[in-house]
């Protein structure tokens, strides 16, 4: 039994009762390729006709449905690869040809009641959370992917791969997402288009959503089936995780590395993942053991 037939998912269920279990499957169907009209023909049948792996669509499938979904080291070896980035891909497109237009749509006539000076430094701010998000793709196409198909290869990488959560360009993103919804939810003008406010905060949810999902199938399903070591810490994560071991505060490690302090939170985070430790005095000896700090510097 693999994880994914563990939590109902059959390629022998039928596609409408899969697409009931969860909306946001519906964006899954279009990324994947797959047209409606499939009557009640099984998720197997469905995705032969369309030239998709029914595995790969579950495995996908299994992320978005259920929160605790975690894959075993089985489904990880036998995990399509190659369909597992071209999902990703087409991922890539959704987001910057489909769901950032109709924000920036609804963000213009949420302003276009106000004064201009309003409607410039919001198309600005988006502006510069676009910019960051396709950097985070440019970096997926020319880091992440090439080591996916040196793998699939067998021989070594080309160039050389960190882990996504070292992409400081993809924690910026996602920081302004954030920083986004809060001005539209808290500090825009009363004059506003109060539907087309709705409207933005609605996609904002919704990217925010699948993005999270997007970066899960990355880091917990292509690089360990590609055979990337997950509790590998980036440079940037022993720097935070050094501070850690040396008793200083959130604060503190931000305003060092001139970080916010919800980067420091999400390293930690990263830090604990890959290493299964979840206690300062934990990840303290881990440091110690690791060569990270000698055992004078620790308070």
């Amino acid at each position: 039994m693999t994880s994914v037939q563990k939590y109902f998912l059959s390629p022998s269920m039928k596609m409408a009762a899969l697409m009931e279990m969860d909306f946001k499957l519906l964006g899954v169907l279009t990324r994947m390729g797959i047209p409606f009209g499939f009557g009640d023909r099984t998720v197997e049948e469905v995705c032969r006709e369309n030239g998709v792996n029914p595995d790969t669509f579950l495995l996908i499938a299994a992320v978005y449905v259920y929160a605790d979904f975690k894959p075993t080291r089985e489904v990880l070896q036998d995990v399509d690869l190659p369909g597992i980035v071209a999902y990703l891909r087409r991922s890539h497109s959704y987001y910057m040809e489909v769901m950032l237009p109709a924000m920036a749509g609804a963000l213009e006539r949420m302003v276009k009641p106000g004064d201009t000076r309003n409607l410039q430094i919001i198309k600005q701010f988006f502006a510069e959370y676009k910019e960051g998000l396709q950097q985070h793709f440019d970096y997926e196409e020319k880091q992440v992917f090439p080591f996916v198909k040196a793998a699939l290869d067998h021989r070594k990488a080309d160039v050389p791969l960190r882990g996504s959560a070292d992409d400081e360009h993809h924690q910026a993103a996602r920081e302004k997402l954030q920083d986004l919804k809060s001005l539209v939810m808290k500090y825009i003008p009363a004059q506003c288009d109060q539907q087309e406010a709705y409207k933005v905060l609605f996609y904002i949810y919704n990217l925010e959503e699948d993005f999270a999902k997007h970066t899960f199938i990355e880091d917990e399903i292509l690089l360990p089936g590609a055979g990337f070591e997950g509790d590998n810490l980036t440079e940037r994560e022993k720097e935070i995780l050094v501070c850690v071991a040396k008793g200083m505060l959130n604060k503190e490690i931000a305003d060092l590395y001139s970080i916010s302090i919800y980067t420091v939170i999400t390293h930690r985070k990263n830090i604990t993942r890959k290493t299964g430790i979840k206690t300062v005095a934990g990840l303290t000896v881990y440091a110690l053991l690791n060569n990270l700090i000698d055992l004078n510097t620790v308070e």
